[in-house]
């Protein structure tokens, strides 16, 4: 089992930039692809990034390429995700999420999710 602990939101203007972080328990963090997700009040909850193992594989949502990084430290058992350039409709609650597959866009494919952090972009 992992637990997962999200840092770094805040409230910033728009084209600011951000790091999110997720912090992870235990010694098989190397064993898990990470995805980040995020849901804006009255919306469903939707991808963001994922990252495989090792790092080798990321995928992003369309919308936030080339303004959005996902990386991963496994020897800090850590997975980050820069925002740069942010717009207000990038406001939302960030959830980092563990997956034992392969990095997916699927959130149904992830077996443990943070508690989630804030992000709010003012205009």
């Amino acid at each position: 089992q992992v637990q997962l602990v999200e840092s770094g939101g805040g409230l910033v203007q728009a084209d600011d930039s951000l790091r999110l972080s997720c912090a992870a328990s235990g010694r098989t963090f190397r064993s898990y692809a990470m995805g980040w997700f995020r849901q804006a009040p009255g919306k469903e909850r939707e991808f963001v990034a994922a990252i495989s193992q090792y790092g080798g594989t990321t995928y992003q949502i369309d919308s936030v390429k080339g303004r959005f990084t996902i990386s991963r430290d496994n020897a800090k058992n850590t997975v980050y995700l820069q925002m740069n350039i942010l717009k207000p409709e990038d406001t939302a609650v960030y959830y980092c999420a563990a997956s034992l597959r392969s990095p997916s866009r699927d959130l149904n494919s992830y077996d443990y999710w943070g508690q989630g952090t804030q992000v709010t972009v003012s205009s």
